[in-house]
């Protein structure tokens, strides 16, 4: 209850227009204890005059009021720039490198269906509180949900293995090191982070490395580019039907809205409320936060995520059709040859630039990869899950992820070519995502699961739209293949 005072309140709507920031970032100054708020007797927050103006001098800064946007975002941020993990980046500059513009396209036209897929699986996390395995279980046979998650493991496994891979060689661009050791290192780091680091604080540690992406969008202001062309090519699809170009159509998808996510994005949903009731209960305030307030947070941190996924996926295709392919260089062979791109903007330090966000995305995406399959397995397996908790008391979830890392790491003793494998693993993530697609559609649809809550018109729009895409590419590349 407010007490008798002189001093204006303000609702949390009206502080946060008083202070001119976004609703996310509000609320979030309020769980960090940052700012002081009231219960009035309706039971909202109210925020006194002495507190805006606090906020208000703080944020005049620009560069804390980023600070403290940044800060307030979530899973969905942590999401979109794991998703241009090494294999993202592989997959791209190969793309770039063969077709030139042709493929830039997909950044545009998969952006709507990017965010509608992954509010779509926060959504099932938010409402239900379970991960996305668990839902599945509830409602369908174990035996498809099993089939699912050992689908998901295998694919993750494959893109752990092809990670480390690249995050090795780019190592061995920095420094003199066996390519094996290397791997090992990558491999024994995350572990540990992963097993002994609590949510809490590995979640902050991978939202900063998602800054790593932003070395790949710098390099395309740097070079000579026709924009009124770049401009064209994003907006006008020119579908090639040849084998190579169906085939890339599908390994972008599968490396843009791939199966991992969909898991993660749903279990960190989870994970993001245990740790606000967490914080709630060490300030000695109840939450009030209602279903609606959760889904305008999760929508502002996802789109977030997805559009800074999208900015870099459009500019390596840039950078890498402007410097490769216009120069001849059409198969991306080895870290090296990718390195190429970077150039333009640094010059004999590009490998450098290159490692750096190879390895960057590689130390994000490798556990989220390999926390993804845990999260399902163990749900399915009615295991207790969860990066918050100790060693001792989820050891089935942490040996899914020590497991998937070490079965990853030992596909690199068998020398693959990381690129290739990158790009090969897409592929294969984009034929998984279809079941699952399909899966997440009819869960977050179905009023018996989500009340109220089901999926809003845009959403159910694009989430079917990118099933239809999807399942038209994979019979494309299939029909083109056996003709060709």
């Amino acid at each position: 209850m407010i007490k008798n005072s002189q001093e204006k309140f303000f609702t949390l709507s009206e502080f946060r227009h008083e202070a001119g920031i976004p609703l996310i970032l509000a609320k979030k100054l309020i769980i960090w204890g940052e700012i002081n708020a009231v219960h009035a007797m309706d039971g909202t927050l109210r925020i006194a005059q002495s507190e805006v103006a606090k906020i208000s001098q703080i944020i005049k800064n620009p560069w804390k009021k980023t600070y403290y946007f940044f800060r307030a975002l979530g899973p969905g941020v942590i999401t979109g720039a794991s998703d241009d993990d090494p294999s993202g980046i592989g997959t791209y500059s190969s793309a770039g490198a063969k077709f030139g513009l042709g493929l830039l396209w997909m950044a545009t036209w998969l952006l709507p269906m990017m965010m509608a897929i992954q509010e779509a699986c926060a959504r099932i996390g938010i409402v239900t509180n379970h991960g996305l395995a668990g839902v599945l279980q509830k409602h369908y046979k174990r035996k498809i949900v099993m089939g699912i998650t050992s689908i998901l493991i295998t694919a993750n496994v494959i893109n752990i293995g092809a990670d480390l891979g690249a995050m090795a060689k780019s190592l061995q661009m920095l420094i003199d090191v066996n390519f094996y050791l290397a791997t090992i290192f990558f491999a024994v780091v995350i572990i540990i982070l992963e097993i002994f680091v609590g949510y809490h604080t590995y979640v902050k540690i991978l939202k900063w490395l998602a800054f790593s992406v932003l070395a790949y969008i710098a390099t395309a202001f740097m070079i000579d580019i026709d924009w009124n062309i770049v401009f064209e090519s994003a907006v006008i699809p020119k579908i090639i039907f040849s084998p190579e170009y169906v085939f890339a159509m599908v390994a972008i998808f599968g490396t843009s809205i791939t199966p991992y996510l969909f898991f993660w994005q749903t279990s960190e949903e989870v994970e993001e409320n245990k740790l606000a009731k967490k914080i709630f209960r060490k300030f000695h305030r109840k939450d009030n936060r209602g279903m609606a307030s959760r889904i305008a947070r999760m929508r502002t941190d996802v789109e977030t995520g997805m559009i800074l996924a999208n900015i870099v996926f459009f500019f390596i295709i840039i950078t890498t059709s402007q410097v490769l392919f216009k120069n001849g260089i059409f198969n991306i062979n080895s870290a090296e040859e990718a390195a190429l791109a970077l150039r333009p903007l640094a010059g004999d330090y590009a490998y450098l630039l290159f490692a750096f966000g190879i390895i960057g995305t590689g130390l994000l995406a490798v556990p989220i990869l390999a926390g993804s399959g845990a999260y399902a397995l163990a749900e399915t397996m009615k295991w207790r899950e969860g990066l918050e908790e100790k060693f001792s008391r989820a050891r089935g979830f942490y040996a899914v992820i020590i497991v998937s890392i070490l079965v990853g790491l030992i596909l690199n003793f068998f020398h693959i070519n990381p690129i290739t494998a990158l790009y090969y693993s897409a592929f294969l993530n984009g034929i998984i995502s279809l079941p699952l697609l399909v899966a997440i559609m009819i869960v977050s649809d179905d009023k018996k699961i989500m009340g109220r809550e089901t999926n809003p018109v845009w959403v159910r729009i694009f989430g079917w739209m990118s099933i239809v895409f999807i399942a038209g590419a994979i019979i494309s590349a299939g029909v083109l293949y056996f003709n060709s």
